[in-house]
């Protein structure tokens, strides 16, 4: 196809070209025949040339994008119909549907990110578009560089990234599913994980003895909590040098995990990119010696701050990098290391305001992934090699097991090397409703297993809170608690029996599924297909579907979540999509656990709820739960082989093929198909069908055989499902409840769960939490969908102090809600806080977003003398009202603070500036912004100027204070020290 090219001095525009490429519905679009010729390698593809080799076909694109270089950047457009849904782009937080939002793929250490973070630690520049009619598009920007994925436009997806680079689509297929089979021939099928590792997986920051691990074990087989992995993280090893062990903490890890096995646990442990530059470390030296490390653009190493402090980073773009990495993991394997953990991959670097390497180091790649580039170009894909290496290590050391590797950074493609989590979540019921569409997002993406971690990681959890996401983690498809080391115990057993139980029973359910599990998996790993799913790919057509985000499909498994603290499961009203949807439990429905559904037409295979995976047996009893659809026929399937090894490769495993069929009052369960080189195991059958309202009628018999049910007649059906909801009712109201309390366990003498207030009027959405500091630890603006505040609970955010001294009095007081107004209670929305700083002093805050300005949002504070004793003449010590608001840098490199001094002159303040103090005449002539180019957004901060006396700028790693300070002075009654100030966010050239 001829390109339609408008060019003028700046801007060349049009219709991208297109060719056909790897299959049916496929095709390659470039700007022109020469930025094709131009582009580099994919690392997105298995097989890069598939991506540069036309095929035969007489199928032309129904959607072809247009196109604008300007400036050195690429920008591409595609329209769809109105009222098309999107959804893909990988890791992000916030909705599920991403109309309105925009990404940037720039892999980032995001801890504690919230629903407005634009870049966190993975990168998938992929878009999946469901048409109107139920059909679906995919679109892949097969780009590694930093991309915009804008969605702010109804039914328009926009990329730009530097040029050029050519963009894939796929489809329109006529679903969803087959849109992303079609996408896992390009990017690969995730890996065939360990049955193990599907299990129950237990870690903190950390486990930091032998002693504790053993005692953690210990305690999950004593309450009968199943469980098969326990993780390690970087406090196991000396003093943080990779591939090392603590002599004192872990003098022996191979005896300790041989005595794990025993008892049936797995252990998984760290690995991080950052080793540390000292001679005498074997894998320092052993890397210096073949040259592995990346440089500095003079050629030099690259030597940034890390856990173990100055640290260099192998460069994975090269072959003989990634095979001295993979003989280190061979070795350290031989340790008794079941599973590896690559963390820090983004690759993060401390004491950076980017939060990693300067993006002009130099990999010199090898020629067919790219070549010599510099750090820009390769930032994305750094986990993903990382995460090859590993396996590939993995793979050498054992070839009868599966690696099992779990990486933090990735790009579109890494699940055919790992696993991945969420990253650094919070304890919060946001975050908690959150992970639903997160792991689905990531399975949209290309990537099935993935989870977050449970009970959240910043923080800590409630017992409500952590209970209700075990419920539901434990029906993700990677199911691990982990949490921070400042945090509280965060294990099953750690918030009260109530809670206990209630993670017992997820557990146990997750563990009679895990036959279907591993059955969804293998199909993931063969044909493409996803592990959870959004709850309308029943349904596709089903507009009303299309942003439910509190349940999800498990193959035909409905999983129907309660997200909100107050509301109880069998509360809520279940939105199914069309057709028979029989609910079921296994006697263990409580108000904190999903209600679960099967799809009608479906045969759902389960087991025994053993311990650890290892319990399980061939000759176990299987169960077949039976949903008849309309015609009263049903049909599953359920995949076994040795839950380790390639032995499945070569025909070792038994694929069994069910189904059901009405006729005459009697249904038959028979065996209709077997694939593999498996004998059947002898084991009894159990068919349970599922008659309406958790009723079933069951019957035993012989796999393989087949098995006639008679089914009851009308009136008996009616009163086994009467009998049915009764029980459910009786077990409902008889649950034992976890505690509704709304505080944790105190975290470092704080309680941190207290419910924020929030402020929501305008353009504004804050959150503030009077019990520490008054501090507001959000600040979303809601037209542009940006959140400016890095913050967690007990630190950070908008903060308020009374001294020069960093975290003086005021910082982390209680605060008083003294004044409340609601917007629609017919006045301005505001809030007004105070605290008792001592000498007699109050801090008092109020915020406000004007009636007649709902742009902006103000702060009035003041120190005020209210009982400052007669002796000192009524007037208080020395105080400074200093304002401390740490904002979030979503693109350091990119931002920058902008004012005119009160003498006329121009200032322009990058990160390389460090600290910075402005006053008397340099000082802001009572205006300065917080600029991110890249967004083409700016945080204007207005404030008076006869109020402020310094204005003090400090860049942290990826954030920025912008600090107004007071006079220091003394206070009275009739003299108090105020500083007022507001916020609004514009738009920039």
């Amino acid at each position: 196809m001829a390109a339609e090219a408008i060019a003028s001095s700046d801007v060349v525009s049009g219709y991208m070209i297109f060719e056909p490429v790897l299959e049916a519905g496929v095709f390659r679009f470039d700007c022109s025949a020469s930025d094709r010729q131009a582009a580099y390698p994919s690392l997105s593809f298995v097989n890069g040339k598939d991506r540069d080799t036309p095929i035969s076909t007489h199928m032309r694109p129904l959607y072809t994008p247009t196109y604008q270089c300007v400036r050195g950047q690429q920008i591409v457009k595609l329209e769809f119909p109105a009222g098309t849904s999107l959804y893909g782009t990988g890791e992000v937080s916030g909705q599920l549907e991403r109309t309105g939002k925009r990404i940037f793929t720039w892999n980032t250490v995001s801890g504690g990110y919230g629903t407005g973070t634009t870049s966190l630690y993975q990168s998938h520049p992929w878009v999946l578009a469901v048409l109107p009619n139920g059909e679906a598009l995919g679109v892949l920007a097969d780009t590694t560089r930093r991309c915009e994925i804008d969605l702010r436009k109804e039914s328009t997806i926009q990329f730009i990234a530097p040029s050029s680079y050519p963009v894939i689509t796929f489809g329109p297929f006529t679903s969803p599913t087959d849109a992303l089979v079609s996408l896992s021939h390009t990017v690969g099928t995730v890996f065939m994980p360990p049955k193990w590792s599907l299990g129950y997986n237990q870690c903190r920051w950390s486990y930091d003895s032998e002693k504790r691990v053993r005692e953690i074990c210990r305690t999950f087989r004593e309450k009968g909590i199943p469980c098969d992995v326990i993780w390690m993280d970087i406090d196991y090893m000396d003093g943080f040098r990779c591939f090392t062990f603590d002599k004192e903490c872990f003098p022996d890890p191979k005896s300790l995990v041989a005595d794990l096995h025993l008892n049936g646990f797995k252990a998984i442990w760290m690995l991080d990119p950052g080793i540390k530059h000292e001679d005498g470390y074997f894998v320092y030296d052993s890397g210096s010696k073949i040259d592995v490390w990346i440089q500095k653009a003079d050629g030099t190493p690259f030597i940034g701050e890390v856990w173990p402090g100055p640290c260099v980073f192998p460069d994975y773009t090269q072959s003989k990098v990634r095979s001295w990495w993979a003989s280190l993991v061979k070795d350290f394997i031989y340790n008794g290391v079941d599973g590896i953990w690559n963390d820090m991959n983004e690759p993060a670097v401390f004491q950076s305001v980017t939060k990693t390497m300067p993006e002009s180091n130099i990999h010199r790649g090898d020629d067919e992934i790219g070549g010599c580039q510099n750090h820009s170009y390769y930032h994305n894909v750094y986990g993903m090699l990382m995460a090859r290496s590993t396996y590939e290590g993995m793979k050498l050391a054992d070839k009868d097991k599966r690696p099992f590797v779990l990486t933090r950074a990735g790009f579109i493609g890494s699940q055919r090397y790992a696993a991945t989590w969420t990253g650094d979540n919070v304890s919060n019921w946001e975050h908690l409703h959150m992970s639903i569409s997160m792991v689905l997002q990531l399975g949209l993406s290309g990537q099935p297993l993935s989870g977050p971690d449970i009970g959240g990681f910043d923080g800590n959890a409630t017992p409500r809170l952590f209970g209700r996401w075990m419920g539901i983690g434990a029906m993700f498809p990677f199911c691990r608690g982990h949490t921070e080391s400042d945090s509280i115990d965060h294990e099953p057993w750690s918030f009260g029996e109530e809670c206990e139980e209630v993670c017992r029973l997820a557990l146990k359910r997750r563990y009679r599924l895990l036959p279907h599990i591993y059955t969804l998996f293998y199909m993931a790993h063969t044909t493409g297909t996803l592990v959870a799913s959004p709850t309308f790919f029943a349904d596709p057509e089903d507009l009303t579907l299309r942003k439910l985000e509190n349940s999800f499909l498990l193959g035909p498994v409905l999983v129907c979540a309660s997200t909100l603290p107050d509301q109880r499961s069998d509360k809520l009203q279940h939105a199914l999509p069309k057709g028979i949807w029989q609910s079921f439990d296994f006697e263990d429905s409580h108000p904190d656990l999903p209600s679960l559904y099967l799809r009608g037409g479906s045969i759902l295979p389960l087991g025994p709820p053993h311990q650890h995976v290892g319990e399980s047996k061939p000759s176990d009893d299987l169960t077949l739960l039976v949903a008849l659809d309309e015609n009263g026929k049903a049909k599953g399937v359920l995949f076994e082989d040795d839950g380790d090894g390639y032995g499945f490769t070569e025909g070792q495993y038994l694929l069994t093929h069910y189904e059901a069929e009405l006729q005459m009052s009697e249904v038959t369960i028979r065996v209709s198909k077997s694939e593999g080189l498996w004998k059947r195991p002898k084991r009894r059958l159990i068919v349970k069908i599922l008659l309406g309202g958790g009723a079933v009628i069951d019957a035993w018999g012989m796999d393989g055989e087949d098995l006639q049910i008679a089914m009851p007649a009308e009136a008996e059906v009616s009163n086994l499902v009467s009998g049915s909801k009764e029980k459910y009712k009786i077990r409902m109201e008889s649950a034992k409840l976890i505690s509704d309390t709304e505080k944790a366990s105190e975290h470092m003498g704080v309680e941190l769960s207290w419910t924020p207030i929030e402020l929501k009027s305008g353009d504004w959405a804050l959150k503030v939490v009077p019990w520490i500091g008054g501090r507001v630890i959000s600040m979303a603006h809601l037209p542009s969908g940006t959140q400016w505040l890095h913050s967690r609970v007990e630190v950070n955010g908008y903060e308020e102090y009374c001294g020069t001294e960093y975290r003086s009095a005021g910082c982390t007081e209680e605060y008083s809600v003294v004044e409340r107004s609601l917007q629609h209670g017919g006045e301005e929305e505001s809030l007004m806080l105070e605290s008792d700083i001592g000498g007699g002093m109050i801090l008092q805050r109020k915020l406000t977003v004007p009636k007649d300005n709902p742009k902006i949002f103000k702060i009035d504070s003041k120190i005020l003398a209210r009982n400052v004793g007669a002796g000192s003449g009524g007037f208080s010590r020395l105080v400074c009202l200093r304002v401390h608001p740490m904002f979030t840098l979503l693109h350091p490199t990119e931002s920058f603070i902008s004012f005119t001094s009160i003498d006329g002159s121009k200032q322009e303040i990058w990160p390389e500036s460090g600290e910075e103090f402005y006053e008397g005449n340099l000082l802001p002539n009572g205006e300065w912004m917080l600029v991110d180019k890249c967004q083409g957004l700016a945080l204007v901060n207005r404030f008076n100027v006869k109020e402020v006396f310094k204005c003090f700028i400090h860049w942290g790693t990826g954030t920025v204070n912008l600090e107004l300070w007071s006079e220091e002075r003394p206070v009275s009654k009739q003299s108090p020290l105020p500083i007022s100030h507001e916020y609004e966010v514009i738009k920039i050239p």
